[in-house]
This record gives C-alpha cells, structure tokens and sequence, in this order.
C-alpha cells in the first residue's frame, strides 16, 4: 500500500510548460538588459574619475636643507592659518615647486643664484 501512495503523489504534481518558463527567462534577460544599458554611463564616468585619483603613487624621500629655510616653512604655515588655510610642509614644498614651475628660464636662474648651495647628505655624529 506504501507504494501506491507514493505514486499517486507524483502523479498529482502539475508540471509548468517548457514554453512559457523560456519566455519569462526572455523577459528578465530583456528587463535586465534595458537596467545596464541605462546604468553603465554612469558606471564609467565614476570609475573614470576613481581611477585617475588611484593612479596618483606617493614618493617618500629625505632631504636637508638650512635651519633659515626650514624655519621658513614654520613662518608660511602661519601665514596660510591666519589667511583661513590649514597647510602641511609637504604642501608648501610642493606648492614651492609650481611656482618655480612657471617661471622663465631667466627667473629661475636668478631664484637659483640665491640659493646657498649645502652638503648634502648625514652629518657624522662625533
């Protein structure tokens, strides 16, 4: 008797047509389709702008310098706190460095002229 109920179990279990399984698939790929195409634009122009700011690579170096300049570096950033801006050194230097970027070859020459020239490199500790 087990058996029979087994099978009639089975037989009662309504199977859904192949036909139309195919076509809610069809719809959801359309559906699904029609989304990304009307997502990606905005995708790329946010991955565009994220990538160019993961391209930028850091460069740790050391350097030496005279205590006149460095206390130099002290003065600006006081200058730029009482302006409104909070600075860091290696902001400075690099701000430094683009304005010497933009001056002529005769300027810079003369910028350069100024410059007390050091020894680079440790002290030696005696």
């Amino acid at each position: 008797m087990s058996e029979n109920i087994k099978t009639s179990k089975v037989s009662t279990v309504k199977r859904a047509p192949k036909v139309s399984t195919v076509k809610r698939i069809n719809e959801k790929k359309e559906v699904a389709v029609s989304i990304k195409a009307k997502k990606t634009p905005e995708k790329k122009e946010k991955k565009a702008t994220v990538k160019v700011e993961a391209k930028v690579h850091v460069v740790r170096d050391s350097f030496t310098m005279p205590h006149s300049d460095y206390s130099k570096l002290g003065e600006l950033k006081l200058a730029c706190l009482k302006a409104g801006l909070q600075v860091k050194k290696s902001e400075l230097l690099r701000a430094g460095l683009h304005v010497l970027s933009n001056l002529t070859v005769a300027q810079l020459k003369k910028t350069m002229e100024q410059i007390e020239q050091i020894k680079t490199g440790r002290p030696k500790n005696s």
